[in-house]
C-alpha cells in the first residue's frame, strides 16, 4: 500500500543505544497525539481482548548526523510539517514540564537536536529527510 503521507523519525546517529530507543519512543508519541487522524484502529487479539490503537503506517526510523537533524527542522517548517523535537538537555531533566521549560531554553533558530519526527504529504517528508539514512 502507498500512503499518501508519511512519518518519519531521525535520530542522531551518535546517541547510546537507550538514549536511540527513549528519543524514537517519546518522538512517536508527539506525531501521534499531534495527528490523531494517522491513528490506525485499536487491536484485539484472539481471546477478544482489546489492545491499543497504533499508527496506521509505518514510521521511517533514521539516523541523522547533527546538520541532517538542523536542515530537516529547517525544511519541515519551512513545508508545514507537523514536527515532534527532542533535544539533549532533556536527557537530564525528569518529568514533561521540566522537558517544557529545557525545549523552550534552546535557540530557536538551532536547537541542539538529538531527535525529529516529522509527519505530512511522503515527497515533503522525503525532502526534509534528505541526507539522512535508514537506521542501523
Amino acid at each position: 500500500m502507498v500512503f499518501e503521507t508519511k512519518v518519519a523519525i531521525l535520530v542522531r546517529e551518535d546517541l547510546a543505544a537507550w538514549q536511540k530507543l527513549n528519543v524514537t519512543a517519546f518522538l512517536a508519541t508527539g506525531i501521534a497525539g499531534a495527528v490523531p487522524e494517522a491513528m490506525g484502529e485499536p487491536y484485539e487479539d484472539a481471546a477478544g481482548r482489546r489492545h491499543a490503537a497504533l499508527l496506521g503506517q509505518p514510521i521511517m526510523v533514521l539516523a541523522a548526523t547533527t546538520d541532517v537533524l538542523q536542515r530537516a527542522l529547517r525544511q519541515a517548517v519551512e513545508r508545514g510539517l507537523t514536527r515532534a523535537a527532542y533535544v539533549e538537555a532533556m536527557f537530564s531533566t525528569g518529568h514533561d514540564a521540566a522537558n517544557r521549560e529545557a525545549f523552550k531554553a534552546e535557540p530557536a533558530d538551532a536547537p541542539n537536536l538529538v531527535g525529529l519526527a516529522l509527519f505530512g504529504p511522503r515527497k515533503d517528508v522525503d525532502k526534509a529527510t534528505k541526507g539522512a539514512k535508514m537506521h542501523p
